[in-house]
């Protein structure tokens, strides 16, 4: 393999690398994009489908309000934590069979977190819902980056590929208001099993992977060190809110889990077999998506979980009226991926679209900051679901397209798993820590303002003033959090315009196509 090979920059996405040239597209890859794109859409849909369902279940089963982002973050953490040894392993196994195995286990997975008696059942059915989300989303996005080479039909299915992404998380929250109102919340986790069932009686027709060559091996230490790193980051932000920054435990975890994060990279210069050739991320416009995607996920999915609980618990819309609110930002994710990105991309350089993409983002999420205890949505939160859904899907399609153009058939899978450890890493990190900031600006706010309103009202606060100021505070800390959020899409359009410098296809860089060949397999 050539140095080149190694650390060359990535084609521009939509430009066809040259040992893809000579391979025959599938005659049934189109049907292929169907299922692949029907698992994916389950994966995302998981991760929001409960966000809905949350304060139904949060009663049901008696979670607090600082335990409850655990069944979210259970399945997050999971997923991002060993996405990557589930891209390896799509690399090595196979990547039809590892997208198999995922959608059998995702399945089962599900119907145990139906079933769950307990928080901690539930958190638990959660965590192994994304054990084999990990194995099952690279297999499919390396699926998608093997199957469809060629230009124009590349980027017409990474087109279709991102507006699943981003619109399958507004579309959970729309079902899950569905079944929580007319069902209830366990119908939220139940549903997959039907779906998994679908797509698995189409990936054994029309689904189609070359055979491995070689031994298998897997980086045991990486998976170990990496997983390890990421659950004690996203730990430590969880327990900052009943525990405080500044506490040891707090401290300790975060600290802990950088330092075996940096072993991690040490590791993987190292290993023989490693379970991040770091070549791939040397690349700049890898590196540049990739963090990206993880920035935009912090404040997505952020978002979701504040205007679930603002509509619900302070606006008081049932789970049904609160889903379709999340329609309009949906549609704009949809159009945002494949009428614009996926008609652009092939003739804008990526950054063209990415840094508006995360400006519209930013100033959406910065109109959230106004909300208050009245209702508002016309005025304040249609506008920004507007501008955040337009802006997410100028994002997400051009990022997974310049995450995986140029990548070697064998590095495909751990590639296409780097792209979804940042979203679900984002996403992780995003819930835990935004929901600290809320819940903590609430309390302090809601404490301040009770003793305030109590000597106001000469030494009597009555029960309508005391749950007027607990709404205010609680609104008062989504504001804040999402300001965090705001701030947050700003450094990824800072990031996106500094790294993501691939050129607009028509200027393609044979090149970084000769790179991608001398790493490809002969």
């Amino acid at each position: 393999m050539s140095e080149a090979g190694r650390t060359g920059s990535a084609p521009t996405p939509g430009t066809t690398p040259s040992w893809a040239v000579e391979q025959k597209p599938d005659p049934h890859r189109w049907w292929g994009l169907v299922v692949i794109a029907l698992a994916q859409l389950m994966v995302v849909l998981d991760a929001t489908i409960v966000n809905i369902a949350l304060p139904s279940a949060q009663r049901d089963l008696g979670m607090s309000d600082a335990n409850r982002q655990w069944v979210i973050t259970a399945y997050t953490l999971a997923f991002g934590g060993l996405l990557l040894l589930g891209g390896r392993i799509a690399d090595l196994v196979g990547r039809k069979k590892t997208f198999m195995l995922g959608l059998v286990g995702f399945a089962i997975a599900s119907g145990l977190g139906g079933a769950a008696s307990s928080s901690g059942l539930l958190f638990g059915a959660r965590a192994l819902q994304g054990a084999f989300g990990a194995l099952l989303a690279p297999a499919a996005l390396s699926l998608l980056t093997t199957t469809f080479t060629i230009g124009k039909e590349r980027s017409k299915a990474f087109g279709i590929y991102g507006a699943i992404a981003g619109g399958g998380a507004a579309i959970g929250l729309i079902a899950g208001g569905l079944l929580t109102e007319y069902l209830n919340w366990r119908w939220c986790l139940y549903v997959n099993i039907p779906v998994a069932a679908l797509a698995l009686v189409g990936a054994m027709v029309f689904l189609h992977a070359k055979p491995v060559r070689g031994r298998a091996h897997l980086d045991v230490p990486g998976a170990v060190l990496g997983c390890g790193g990421l659950v004690a980051i996203v730990y430590g932000c969880s327990e900052a809110q009943p525990r405080g920054w500044g506490d040891a435990l707090v401290l300790t975890a975060l600290l802990g889990g950088a330092l075996l994060l940096v072993a991690f990279t040490w590791w993987q210069g190292r290993a023989r077999h490693p379970l991040l050739p770091l070549h791939i991320v040397r690349d700049r416009n890898r590196a540049g998506a990739f963090l990206t995607m993880g920035l935009a996920l912090i404040a997505l999915f952020g978002m979701f979980l504040f205007m679930t609980y603002y509509l619900q618990v302070v606006l008081g819309y049932s789970p049904l009226r609160t889903g379709l609110a999340f329609l309009p930002m949906t549609a704009m994710i949809i159009i945002g991926s494949t009428q614009i990105s996926a008609r652009l991309l092939h003739r804008l350089a990526p950054r063209i679209l990415l840094v508006p993409g995360a400006v519209l983002v930013a100033v959406g999420l910065y109109l959230l900051t106004y909300l208050t205890a009245e209702p508002a949505f016309v005025s304040h939160v249609l506008p920004a679901e507007l501008l955040v859904g337009l802006g997410m899907g100028l994002i997400f399609m051009p990022v997974m397209a310049t995450a995986t153009a140029g990548v070697a058939p064998r590095d495909s899978g751990v590639t296409s798993a780097t792209v979804n450890t940042a979203q679900q890493v984002g996403g992780s990190i995003g819930t835990a820590l935004l929901n600290t900031i809320a819940t903590s600006t609430s309390a302090t706010y809601i404490g301040s303002h009770l003793i305030q309103a109590t000597q106001d009202n000469g030494g009597r606060l009555t029960p309508a003033l005391r749950d007027s100021v607990i709404k205010e505070g609680v609104v008062h800390g989504f504001n804040v959090a999402i300001g965090v959020a705001a701030g947050v899409m700003l450094l990824a359009a800072l990031i996106a315009g500094l790294m993501v410098t691939a050129r607009a296809p028509q200027h393609g860089e044979a090149p970084a196509d000769r790179a991608a060949s001398a790493d490809a397999p002969v």
